[in-house]
C-alpha cells in the first residue's frame, strides 16, 4: 500500500460569499461558516438562520439564505456523515486522484476576534486556517457517480450537489471514520500577515506561497503529509 498523500483546499464564508469570513479566536477556536447555495434543489437544504455555531456568528443579513453545507462533517449543522464535492476542474483532478487512507484537508478564511497580542502566532486581522480533515474513504468522478447504483450513491445522499436539481459536481470525496472538524484552527498564514504564506505552505506543499496562494489547490506528498498530520495534532486539545 502506497504511503498516504494529502491535498488542501479552500471552503467556506469569505468576503464575497456571503459577504464576510467566519470567526476565529486567539485560542484557536472557530467557527464554519459554509458558502451560500446559489442553485435551485430538490432536496430541502437549511439557511444561515438555522444553524447553530459554537462562537457569535451575526448571520442576521442573510438568516433567510439557503447554505451550501460543503463539506459536510458529522455532527456540525445537522450533518451525520463526511461528504465533499466540487464542481471546479481544478480542484476535481487532484481530488479525484486520492486514494483511501489519503488527506483531504479544508482550509477557510477567518476573522480574528480578539486581542491580536492574545494570538502572537496568528495573522492580526485575518489568515487562512486548517479547519478540518477527511481521512479518505472514497474519491470519485461525478461520472463515475452516475454509473453507480443506487446502494452506492447512497453513501453521498446527503452532499449539497447531489440535492441539487442539477447534478454538477466533477467530483466526490467520501470520508471515514477518523475525519473531522478541528477543535482548533491551525494557520497557514504566518503571523505578520494573512496575505503571507507560513511554513505549513512553504516548506511542506508543492506551493511557493507567492500571490493568492489561499485561494489554490495545496498539494503534499507523502513525507509532507506525515509533518502535516503532525502539526495538526498538535495544536488541538
Amino acid at each position: 500500500m502506497s504511503r498516504p498523500r494529502a491535498v488542501a483546499i479552500n471552503v467556506g464564508a469569505n468576503t464575497t460569499l456571503p459577504g464576510f469570513r467566519g470567526p476565529v479566536r486567539p485560542d484557536g477556536r472557530f467557527a464554519y461558516v459554509p458558502i451560500p447555495e446559489r442553485e435551485p434543489t430538490d432536496a430541502p437544504v437549511p439557511t444561515y438562520g438555522d444553524l447553530s455555531f459554537p462562537l457569535d456568528v451575526d448571520v442576521s443579513a442573510v438568516a433567510d439564505r439557503r447554505v451550501h453545507l460543503d463539506p459536510e462533517f458529522a455532527g456540525v449543522h445537522g450533518s451525520t456523515t463526511y461528504t465533499y464535492g466540487d464542481e471546479h476542474g481544478v480542484k476535481a483532478g487532484p481530488l479525484s486522484t486520492l486514494d483511501p487512507g489519503d488527506s483531504l484537508f479544508f482550509y477557510a478564511t477567518l476573522s480574528l476576534g480578539g486581542e491580536p497580542d492574545d494570538a502572537p502566532d496568528f495573522p492580526p486581522e485575518w489568515g487562512a486556517y486548517l479547519i478540518g480533515e477527511f481521512r479518505v474513504e472514497r474519491a470519485i468522478t461525478g461520472a463515475a457517480y452516475r454509473d453507480l447504483g443506487e446502494g452506492e450513491q447512497a453513501r453521498f445522499a446527503s452532499n449539497a450537489h447531489v440535492k441539487r436539481a442539477d447534478f454538477d459536481a466533477e467530483v466526490l470525496v467520501a470520508g471515514g471514520e477518523d475525519s473531522s472538524l478541528l477543535d482548533r484552527a491551525v494557520p497557514l498564514s504566518a503571523s505578520e500577515a494573512g496575505a503571507t504564506a507560513g511554513p505549513l505552505v512553504t516548506d511542506l506543499s508543492n506551493d511557493s506561497g507567492e500571490g493568492p496562494w489561499w485561494r489554490r489547490v495545496l498539494r503534499f506528498d507523502a513525507a509532507a503529509t506525515t509533518a502535516l498530520r503532525a502539526a495538526v495534532a498538535e495544536r488541538q486539545p
